[in-house]
């Protein structure tokens, strides 16, 4: 196949990919940034764009389907679906993020696709899950996020609820997905059988409460908002510089310490207000009040090398543009160029993990709409004339 892979690691599988928006295709891109053969399956629009999605050339867009290949196919022709099932038989993988009844109507549902293909390994990513009182619902980032509780803990104590900065739900959930699918393709290599693959926007979001969930199940506890303040290490928060502000994390009684000497406060190891962990929960604010008066004094520049010299915890707190000039990012490589044939500066964000012998790379562009139709269809045994006839039809 002419076609670039990402990488080694996973390039024996292929992934039919039906999804659109954000969840579906964060899932996706995993196994294409590894080296899965992963075909974007483009839904036939007037068009040629995303209906929901954004524009096809856009940041967006671009970062979530990177290394991918696209067609296009009418699943709501008979003809199409026939098409696809073509396809699956032979496939590894189908992910999908439509509303839970829409694949049934269709007749792309997993049941339907197991027939012709019991190996395969069939993904769903929905707002509230497959079944129950709010399957039907719409999913939507936010909407999970506060029936989730992160908006409940988000944000500074009695302003109101507040959502996180990125669509934690959606991301959470696509990589959920890809986790999902990855364990299930390994349990295919014991059984010879594939199974499916559910999750939520729903239930990401609660999982990703970690600690905060586990609190009030264990000790029926309700984590309150605590703004910058975490919620049980202290000090640990947003203190103010003489030119803008840091983090400083002072977890644990040695850190602690460290943390007095280099702010020039060693009075304050043995202040009963202070000494214990306790005691330093319960005097918060006058203890952070008390910090800020210290920081203010020098540059955050300064006090991020003076900290963490000491062997206190301590970062700036970046605008992402700042971010991405840092040192230690540039050193990991988190901004990559993108193979481009047309001419166009691509740079998009990296993997987060490496692997040392089969890495990820940018390998490709994201294609243009269905872009490989016809060369896909050949790979998966289409004649010309069958491919001819498809798009006379119009059902690709």
């Amino acid at each position: 196949m002419a076609f670039p892979r990402a990488s080694k690691a996973l390039s024996r599988f292929t992934v039919l990919d039906l999804t659109r928006v954000r969840a579906g295709p964060t899932c996706a891109r995993q196994f294409a940034d590894w080296g899965a053969n992963v075909i974007k399956i483009d839904a036939m629009m007037e068009d040629g764009g995303e209906a929901l999605g954004g524009p096809r050339r856009g940041a967006d867009f671009q970062n979530l389907h990177r290394n991918k290949r696209a067609m296009t196919l009418n699943l709501k022709d008979p003809k199409g679906v026939d098409v696809f099932m073509r396809l699956a038989k032979q496939a590894d993988v189908v992910i999908e993020n439509y509303r839970p009844d829409v694949k049934t109507k269709l007749g792309i549902d997993y049941e339907a696709v197991r027939k012709v293909n019991p190996r395969i390994v069939y993904g769903s990513i929905s707002g509230f899950g497959q079944d129950g009182p709010y399957a039907k619902r719409p999913g939507f980032d936010q909407i999970a996020q506060g029936m989730g509780g992160l908006m409940s803990i988000t944000g500074a104590p009695g302003e109101g609820p507040m959502r996180a900065g990125i669509p934690i739900a959606d991301l959470s959930a696509g990589l959920s997905c890809a986790m999902g699918i990855l364990t299930a393709l390994l349990e295919r290599e014991v059984s010879g059988e594939g199974q499916w693959v559910q999750t939520s926007l729903l239930q990401a979001q609660i999982f990703m409460l970690d600690f905060q969930a586990a609190r009030w199940l264990m000790e029926k506890d309700v984590a309150p908002q605590a703004g910058n303040n975490h919620p049980t290490s202290i000090p640990t928060g947003v203190f103010k510089t003489s030119d803008g502000y840091i983090n400083i994390a002072a977890t644990g009684g040695r850190i602690w310490e460290r943390l007095c000497q280099t702010l020039g406060a060693p009075e304050w190891i043995d202040n009963p207000d202070y000494a214990t962990a306790p005691a330093r929960s319960k005097n918060r604010d006058a203890l952070n009040a008390e910090i800020n008066q210290r920081t203010v004094a020098k540059t955050s520049e300064q006090w991020v090398a003076e900290l963490n010299a000491a062997g206190v915890p301590c970062g700036p707190i970046y605008a992402i543009d700042q971010m991405f000039e840092d040192p230690q990012v540039k050193h990991l490589g988190m901004a990559q160029q993108v193979a481009s044939d047309d001419g166009r500066d691509i740079t998009l964000v990296a993997q987060p993990f490496t692997l040392s012998r089969t890495p990820s790379r940018m390998a490709a562009r994201p294609p243009e709409f269905g872009e490989q139709t016809e060369e896909i269809l050949s790979e998966f045994g289409f004649t010309d004339g069958e491919i001819a006839d498809l798009r006379l039809h119009r059902v690709v």
